[in-house]
């Protein structure tokens, strides 16, 4: 599903997002942006999904698993600082 220029997550809807982060303005993003920092310095990250909340930001790369967490950049990039197993694991840990 394609919103505001973002995709969400299979499976998931905003209201789930918005209720089980606790931010009821996050919104998904384009993928279009360039990831950096840890855990994304030694690899070349293709975001799939990106999913914006404030100042942070949940991406989700293609052909992985993994939710990136990390600072949302006034250029649009993100700046990771950690990694998660699953979207809703991540979601809590905003």
């Amino acid at each position: 599903m394609t919103m505001a220029g973002g995709q969400l997550p299979a499976g998931w809807t905003l209201e789930e997002i918005r209720n089980v982060s606790g931010d009821q303005e996050a919104t998904p993003l384009g993928a279009d942006r360039v990831m950096t920092g840890w855990p994304a310095q030694d690899e070349r990250l293709c975001p799939e999904v990106a999913l914006g909340f404030h100042a942070l930001c949940l991406v989700k790369v293609v052909n992985g698993d993994d939710w990136y967490m990390g600072s949302l950049n006034d250029d649009g990039s993100v700046t990771c600082w950690s990694v998660y197993g699953d979207l809703y694991e991540a979601l809590r840990g905003l």
